[in-house]
């Protein structure tokens, strides 16, 4: 067989540039674009560096920790008036073109070799003032992350045509009275508002009571804090809220020109419309989920959070912040007020009460007992009338508080921990817990008459087989909130069930008689109150091995008992000596804070000591540890397993040395991109699920 020489003509006709030289090929295929662009470079008349401040320092978009730091070029003299500080602009960056934003610009630079020009401008607007900057950089360091990860956290993507539409007109100034009555029935509440009323920096842990307006009122203070002439910041953990409280500005302002509401969920365009109106100074007061935590308010006086214990609150990409931190970082640096508040308290925010950085606004007793609701446990004497009660899945005391309701008129809440039908599902002779036997995942049962399936990868399983007995036959392991809708229909066949959750959220019910059955902060407000609120299934937030297991669980039953009228029972399936249950029978969110509070200093667990976990494959993690300088006295716990191939371990050090802990990992992880190794090792500070 004769060889194919890659040498030889290919003949004329069929590719005529062939026949040419290869560069001289290329021009002619591209229509002599090289030849004309190599002459426009050469009649094109060299950049010039403006005279005023020409060096642009730039925070360069790259994720690597090794270039976290800003990067100098020469600004040309066409761009000396567009490339201002917070402006984006494309630079020249290892070969390639990519965004970032300018941070300073300067007479001189410390680089003593060439430097590049800014590329271009992007656009002319400001999008990153200065206090955004310190704090995003305050973010990064204190997280172990890059300052450019948290700006694309803190900027929305522009939006060109958002850009070039006329700015709205700015709302004429507030000057509305704002009516703070609400507040004096919180001890210090009235000193609350008076202090953002003379331009004041308070800090408050606010307890709301049971039932309360919280939109209202966190409406009110910004209203107050807008009054004086300062910007206000209020973060709420979801759409929901975020509607609450949208629509409480509006009926306390009067106007929405002074007031934007930012999230996700609004779409780019809006979003960036929104932040737009933030930025250029025209809205003053900025309501959103956690991202907003980061809007460019000017003149800011107030922060505020609701509902801080709420995992909505910490972000899932890296560096991973909380919302609760963004906000008390800036207060600290901005000098302006602080709320935390919520029907109950986390370790985090007691901590802020005991240190003395915050002061705690909650009601007397006396004031609490008129609004709470009577809550009631499966105790001894219950036991005594129903030997089945703890057992049982709604015992007596529950169910007679359920009837009662309904035959006034009222409607009952009912909370389940988890959704769907039934969430997992074992064995009905021996119990061993159904799994699937390709990836071993928990077996789950959609519907009564539905086919088993994985709950990891989704295969059905329908002839399963116990593998320890054999049997095929299943049973509730754990019953979701549809299962339960179903008994309940059965239990109560006069009365309609409606459910709340992930498959539909119900956002208010009128008051008449039915039964709701909702998961945890899917529940609806009922015009009146609820006439009882059943908090089912208490193990399933107990027994979690889980640091945060009792204040979740605490912050869970607090949210929903705050919906019942007053004096109407709250009944827990649980037993009355345990120490969350404890916490909800005195309404005393702070006692159970506390506590947490004090076994935490006790064992060194977040928020009285700091802590960081890295996750990756062994190798990985054990490389990034040799190569950190960690502080004096860390403590490195572990590893244990985690994902498939990979393993957990965590470093523990004081408070005081935090800083110092996330910077040293940060530096190890820099020295790892340097050496381009292959395996990420994730870093989480403070990280949520700790346990």
């Amino acid at each position: 067989m004769r060889s194919t020489d890659r040498s030889e003509p290919i003949e004329p006709g069929l590719f005529p540039e062939s026949a040419l030289k290869p560069r001289a090929a290329a021009e002619r295929i591209a229509g002599n674009a090289g030849g004309k662009a190599r002459a426009a470079r050469k009649a094109a008349p060299p950049k010039r560096a403006t005279d005023d401040l020409p060096i642009a320092r730039v925070c360069v978009d790259s994720p690597l920790p090794h270039l976290d730091r800003p990067f100098d070029y020469l600004v040309p003299i066409d761009a000396a008036d567009s490339a201002r500080p917070g402006t984006r602009v494309k630079v020249r960056f290892s070969g390639q073109l990519v965004d970032g934003f300018v941070l300073q610009r300067a007479a001189g630079s410390e680089h003593e070799g060439r430097l590049s020009f800014l590329d271009r401008v992007i656009s002319p607007e400001r999008v990153l003032t200065p206090e955004v900057a310190r704090l995003a950089r305050e973010v990064a360091d204190r997280y172990a992350g890059t300052l450019s990860d948290v700006l694309r956290l803190a900027i929305p993507p522009r939006q060109a045509k958002v850009e070039s539409a006329p700015p709205a007109e700015p709302p004429p100034p507030f000057t509305g009275a704002v009516a703070g009555e609400p507040w004096s029935r919180y001890t210090a509440g009235a000193a609350l508002l008076r202090a953002l009323a003379d331009d004041r920096a308070p800090r408050a842990v606010w307890t709301a009571l049971p039932g309360e307006d919280w939109p209202a009122r966190l409406a009110e203070a910004a209203a107050t804090t807008l009054a004086a002439g300062r910007g206000a910041l209020i973060v709420v953990a979801d759409a929901r809220d975020l509607d609450r409280l949208d629509a409480a500005l509006l009926a306390v302002l009067g106007s929405p020109g002074h007031h934007v509401a930012l999230s996700a969920a609004i779409g780019p365009a809006e979003r960036y419309r929104r932040f737009l109106a933030v930025a250029r100074g025209s809205a003053r007061i900025v309501i959103g989920t956690r991202a907003a935590a980061f809007a460019p308010v000017a003149g800011l006086g107030l922060v505020a959070i609701w509902d801080d214990g709420d995992d909505l609150h910490s972000d899932q990409r890296a560096p991973y912040p909380h919302a609760r931190q963004v906000l008390l970082a800036r207060a600290e640096q901005e000098r302006c007020a602080a709320i935390v508040g919520g029907f109950g308290r986390t370790a985090e925010a007691q901590q802020l009460v005991e240190t003395g950085w915050a002061i705690d606004v909650s009601a007397a007793r006396d004031e609490l007992r008129r609004l709470m609701p009577r809550v009631l446990t499966v105790g001894e004497h219950e036991r005594a009338r129903d030997p089945q009660a703890a057992a049982a899945r709604l015992p007596t005391i529950a169910w007679r508080a359920a009837r009662e309701a309904l035959s006034g008129g009222a409607p009952v809440l009912i909370q389940v921990p988890r959704r769907g039908y039934l969430p997992a599902v074992s064995c009905a002779d021996c119990f061993t817990p159904a799994r699937c036997v390709v990836c071993s995942g928990p077996l789950s049962l959609p519907a009564a008459d539905g086919v088993p399936f994985c709950r990891w990868c989704g295969r059905p399983a329908a002839d399963h087989a116990c593998p320890e007995c054999g049997s095929r036959r299943l049973r509730a392991a754990v019953i979701g909130a549809r299962r339960t809708a179903e008994e309940l229909a059965r239990a109560f066949p006069d009365t309609p069930v409606r459910t709340s959750g992930r498959d539909g959220i119900l956002t208010s019910v009128p008051h008449e008689a039915m039964l709701v059955v909702s998961t945890p902060g899917a529940e609806p407000l009922a015009d009146g109150g609820f006439g009882a609120v059943l908090l089912l299934d208490a193990w399933a937030f107990l027994t979690r091995a889980d640091l945060r297991g009792t204040e979740e669980a605490l912050r869970r039953w607090f949210a929903a008992a705050a919906l019942a009228r007053p004096g109407a029972p709250v009944v827990v399936v649980a037993d009355g000596g345990l120490v969350a249950v404890q916490a909800l029978l005195r309404f005393d969110p702070a006692w159970l804070a506390a506590r947490e509070l004090a076994e935490r200093r006790e064992l060194g667990f977040p928020p009285a000591a700091r802590m960081a976990a890295l996750t990756g494959p062994p190798a990985a993690v054990a490389e990034l540890l040799a190569l950190a300088e960690l502080p004096p006295g860390a403590e490195v716990l572990g590893p244990v397993p985690a994902a498939e191939g990979q393993e957990r371990m965590l470093v523990r050090t004081t408070r005081s040395a935090g800083k110092a802990l996330a910077l040293a990992l940060k530096a190890a992880a820099g020295a790892r991109s340097v050496r381009k190794a292959a395996d990420p090792v994730k870093i989480q500070v403070d990280p949520l699920d700790l346990l």
